[in-house]
């Protein structure tokens, strides 16, 4: 008998998670595990707004790395095996039209657009995404 084993999802990481796995900080074992078979598959990716993200924490001295942004994801990237999602004009406009989302932070609306456009699993520690994605908006992984 053969067994069926289903792909497993691509994930995208909140600009947050990027920064915890960077950083190895505590993460769910749940998340890191998820991250690590992602990595290991090819499947790990970072959306380009975080890319700006980082930079904007970085320019206001909130996120402190002795590396460039650029350099920090570039790094980062390699590290876990990792590339950049697609950013469409289509992503972005179905960011301004989520069904119920709960704030409008321009970035958080990104990410969710992006995974719900390329069917892929946010991990963040976003609490109103994370609810939004226990609705079933977007799938969504705790860090």
């Amino acid at each position: 008998m053969r067994t069926i084993v289903r792909d497993k999802p691509s994930l995208l990481l909140d600009t947050c998670a990027l920064i915890y796995a960077s950083l190895s900080e505590a993460m769910k074992p749940e998340a890191m595990d998820a991250i690590k078979d992602a990595s290991e598959r090819s499947r790990l990716y970072v959306s380009p707004i975080s890319a700006w993200e980082i930079g904007m924490l970085m320019s206001k001295r909130r996120l402190r790395s002795p590396l460039a942004p650029a350099e920090f994801l570039k790094r980062f990237l390699s590290a876990f095996n990792a590339t950049y999602s697609g950013l469409s004009p289509e992503i972005l406009i179905d960011s301004s039209f989520l069904p119920s989302f709960p704030h409008g932070d321009p970035t958080d609306r990104t990410l969710v657009a992006t995974a719900r456009n390329l069917d892929m699993v946010l991990i963040t520690s976003d609490k109103p995404i994370l609810r939004y994605g226990a609705e079933g908006h977007v799938r969504t992984l705790a860090c």
